[in-house]
Order: structure tokens, then C-alpha cells, then sequence
């Protein structure tokens, strides 16, 4: 069984994305890992160079900014990287700038990928999210947040990047067949000094096609429905950037905002097991 990485990145120094730690959490599981790497300001090229991974084959990159309606551009990369893996892979390990895997959890993620190697109606396996906000010690815990994704596919170049690049469809616009497994993503997205995290959200906000409010204060953090307190490990490659924070960040739980969604999911969950009404980029087979 052969496993190819892939993944993109432009600007991840500017910008504060944990592409290193990102790319080395999934380099123990792939036979090779390819990364499309934007044109950037800021010397991310070398960033992944300087890892000195013979694994790692980089796909340059000129992003095109026109693809604006609803993010188009970061399917469009991710396309590219997936487009590049070599053609004799199994599967293909996809990780964005902002998220990892983590060690503990290789084991499934390998068993899985052997279990379902053969069953062609297995296009992908479903992984869990932790997304943090403001601080590596809080995870979002409100309904507003996508709770699965896609991030193995099989190398089935019909299998293409669905709109900004959360997840995946295949052929003519189907949902992709997949297997949940017991593994988590580790999303850091909402995670930055927060003078860069405005930056990034002003970015965010072009590639969507919509006006950028550039703030001369920093992002404001306390801004959030609702949080719980994260006591879990971190991914191995994240522990010298977390000892690295230069701010503070700190939420009352007590003022945590449930929505009637939020209540009646939680509720519902916890009697049967199931979440209703989440979107799901996907069909579990």
C-alpha cells in the first residue's frame, strides 16, 4: 500500500500558518507528500525546503486570484497538489496549512486505510475536529462549526476539491462514499498573535471576493458563542511553537452562549448518539 501526502501554502510566514508542524505531522504516515506552494512575500518556499524531507516534492505555484466566488482558489490549489501525487499511490493524505494529525491516532489511521484498501466503494475516510480559538487551551464547541471532514481520498483523479477546499466531490458533483474512523483533526486556524490573525482574516476576506475591513486594532478574541477548555495533548510537531506564545488569551466559561440549535444538537447527541441537521459534505456507506 502506497500513501502520498498533499497539501498548499502561500504566505504562511506573513500570515502565521504552522506549515512545518502541519507537514511534518503527516510525514510518518506517507510514502511521499506534495506540497503546491503559492507564490509568496515572505520566503514560505524556504520554509519547506529547509525542512529537509526527502519525501517532499514542491509544486510551484501562481495562485489565481480572479477564482474569488465563494473561494474557488483553494480548491484550484489543492487540485493542483492532489493532480501531482504519483499515479501508483493508494491513498492520498490530505492536510491543510492550519491543521495536523496526531501521532497517537497513526495507527488507526494506517489500519483504516488498510481495512478499506480493497472496497471500491470507499472513496474517503471521515476524520473528527478540534478547532481551537484564541489560545491552544480552548476548542469551539458551538454548531456553527463543522464537527467531520474528508482528508484521505483514494487516488481517483475524479475525485476533485470541493468549493474552498473543505472537502471533496467526485465525478459529476456526487458526494464521495465514506468510513468515519476514530481520528481527529487538530484545526489551528483561529490561532495567531492576534495582530496577524486580523491580517489573516482581511486576506480571507479577498480571496472570498468580499471587501477586506482592515482594523488597526488587533482580532478580538472574546468575540465567540461559546468555548470548552481543551485537556487533551497536542501534536508533537506544535510543542515548541506552543511554548513560543506571546499572548494572553482567557475565556469565562460562564458567559459561554448556547443557541436553542446548539441545546437541542447537544441534547440530541447525547440520547442517540447522532447530531442532527449538520452539514455533511459526504455519504457514509
Amino acid at each position: 500500500m502506497k500513501v502520498s501526502g498533499f497539501s498548499f501554502i502561500r504566505n504562511a510566514v506573513k500570515f502565521g500558518f504552522p506549515v512545518v508542524e502541519s507537514l511534518r505531522s503527516i510525514l510518518p504516515l506517507c510514502d511521499e507528500l506534495i506540497v503546491a506552494v503559492g507564490k509568496s512575500e515572505d520566503g514560505t518556499r524556504d520554509l519547506i525546503v529547509n525542512m529537509q524531507e526527502p519525501k517532499i516534492k514542491i509544486v510551484d505555484t501562481v495562485w489565481d486570484d480572479s477564482l474569488k466566488e465563494g473561494g474557488k482558489v483553494l480548491a484550484a490549489e489543492t487540485d493542483k497538489a492532489f493532480k501531482a501525487i504519483s499515479s501508483d499511490t493508494d491513498w492520498c493524505i490530505y492536510i491543510q496549512a492550519d491543521e495536523l494529525m496526531h501521532e497517537q491516532d497513526y495507527s488507526a489511521i494506517r489500519a483504516a486505510m488498510e481495512k478499506y484498501l480493497h472496497e471500491k466503494n470507499v472513496d474517503g475516510l471521515l476524520f473528527k475536529y478540534k478547532h481551537f480559538w484564541g489560545s491552544y487551551d480552548y476548542v469551539a464547541s458551538s454548531a456553527k462549526w463543522y464537527r467531520n471532514e474528508i482528508r484521505i481520498v483514494r487516488n481517483n483523479k475524479n475525485i476533485y476539491s470541493y468549493r474552498d477546499a473543505q472537502g471533496f466531490r467526485k465525478d459529476d458533483n456526487q458526494k464521495l462514499g465514506v468510513k468515519p474512523i476514530d481520528a481527529w483533526i487538530y484545526h489551528y486556524g483561529w490561532v495567531r498573535e492576534p495582530s496577524t490573525m486580523q491580517q489573516k482574516v482581511a486576506s480571507n476576506q479577498q480571496l472570498y471576493g468580499v471587501p477586506p475591513v482592515y482594523d488597526a486594532n488587533a482580532f478580538d478574541y472574546s468575540e465567540v458563542a461559546s468555548l470548552e477548555k481543551f485537556t487533551g495533548t497536542h501534536p508533537p510537531p506544535m510543542v515548541d511553537r506552543i511554548k513560543a506564545v506571546n499572548w494572553k488569551f482567557d475565556h469565562d466559561m460562564t458567559k459561554n452562549r448556547y443557541s436553542f440549535k446548539d441545546r437541542f444538537k447537544n441534547i440530541m447527541e447525547k440520547l442517540t448518539g447522532i447530531r442532527p441537521f449538520d452539514y455533511k459534505n459526504y455519504r457514509i456507506v
